[in-house]
């Protein structure tokens, strides 16, 4: 069975939620025989050549430009029409509205798969505009994917497809999460010490951010926050110097995995329906730490049981973070037994073998309903 992924970026050149789903996906797949390319934009300087991971292939073209967050490129529909020709199943990332209109015009009744990984939150004007073109794109896939029973209950855009959407949480492989070197535990145990509150994930808007720097102030607890992006400057003059607020900008694999090793919590303050899912909340629950998150109405809360295996506060309340936090710190017996559920919860809800199974049949599903297939 020959796929291919189509999305804005991916792995090596963006480390985020969607793109760490695709990689994990991707790998499981052709770990099963597939034969797997993706195809991303990408903003790196010269040449972009193919790259081979994990038993799939990359495929980048360079982005032109970008208008309201949506990146755009010359290249990327005469790449997509050549990959596209040989796939048996083409699998879509959404939001993008420059792949909607490259599926519209390119894909030719190619049994197709979408992963929705988020509604449209943040440009409402725009969106007027582009609604005709979402629903065609949409009305043509032929499944359509939730990430969680709770986006599927609350997305007005997945209700009105509800008779093609099928739920498949993200999962990831404990294997590709292997245990740090001891010496580079020990050097971050030196510069941060152990039992800090953790943020890891791109500095984006709807992540809450400022919220969770003024939970630390009011707290004075260590709080850590791992990953750049566009808000990062904005959010260092929030913190205010604060010794107790930490910025370590981005991290390889290994740094981040020793710094989660010695975190107290992982939180995701996020406080907007972009965060669809929340793939750093199952990135702490595999290091066996408790969760905060917040109630937003999305997948942050399939993953993150409240009083299970952590707590789930109100959006943008950071006296809400800040009680959480205290509860945390003063009582490590509830902390351990809260991560250690989440750990449970994570092998037996949130494998990667249990996602890409799921996929493998869905694209079975499809492939025996297409035409001429």
């Amino acid at each position: 069975m020959k796929i291919l992924h189509f999305y804005k970026t991916c792995i090596p050149d963006t480390v985020g939620g969607v793109q760490l789903f695709i990689d994990q996906l991707a790998t499981g797949l052709a770990s099963r025989g597939a034969d797997v390319d993706v195809l991303a934009l990408s903003t790196e300087r010269g040449k972009l050549p193919q790259l081979q991971r994990h038993g799939y292939r990359i495929h980048r073209v360079r982005q032109n430009f970008e208008i309201a967050s949506t990146g755009l490129s010359f290249a990327a529909p005469r790449r997509f029409s050549e990959l596209a020709r040989n796939a048996d199943v083409l699998h879509f990332h959404f939001p993008w509205p420059f792949m909607d209109a490259v599926h519209l015009a390119l894909s030719k009744g190619k049994p197709s798969v979408v992963t929705y990984h988020s509604d449209i939150v943040r440009q409402k004007h725009l969106f007027r505009l582009y609604k005709p073109v979402e629903n065609l794109f949409l009305r043509d896939a032929h499944r359509i994917v939730a990430t969680s029973p709770q986006y599927l209950q609350t997305s007005a855009v997945l209700r009105r497809h509800a008779d093609k959407v099928r739920v498949i949480p993200i999962g990831l492989d404990p294997q590709s999460y292997p245990p740090p070197p001891a010496r580079v535990v020990e050097s971050w145990r030196q510069r941060l010490g152990e039992g800090f509150f953790l943020f890891v994930g791109i500095l984006r808007y709807y992540k809450g951010l400022e919220y969770l720097i003024e939970a630390a102030h009011l707290t004075g607890l260590p709080t850590v926050i791992v990953g750049s992006g566009p808000l990062e400057r904005r959010l260092q003059r929030l913190s205010r110097g604060a010794p107790n607020i930490v910025f370590l900008g981005s991290l390889s694999e290994q740094d981040k995995a020793a710094v989660l090793s010695l975190c107290g919590a992982l939180v995701l303050p996020s406080h907007m329906r972009s965060e669809a899912f929340g793939v750093a909340l199952l990135e702490g629950s595999l290091h066996g730490k408790p969760l905060i998150s917040t109630e937003i109405g999305t997948g942050t809360s399939h993953v993150n049981r409240s009083d299970v295996t952590g707590f789930v506060v109100p959006p943008a309340d950071p006296h809400a973070l800040a009680d959480a936090m205290r509860r945390l710190k003063q009582d490590p017996v509830l902390a351990a037994t809260m991560g250690q559920q989440a750990l449970g919860r994570s092998h037996d809800l949130f494998g990667a073998d249990r996602m890409t199974d799921a996929y493998l049949e869905l694209y079975r599903e499809v492939l025996g309903n297409a035409p001429n297939t």
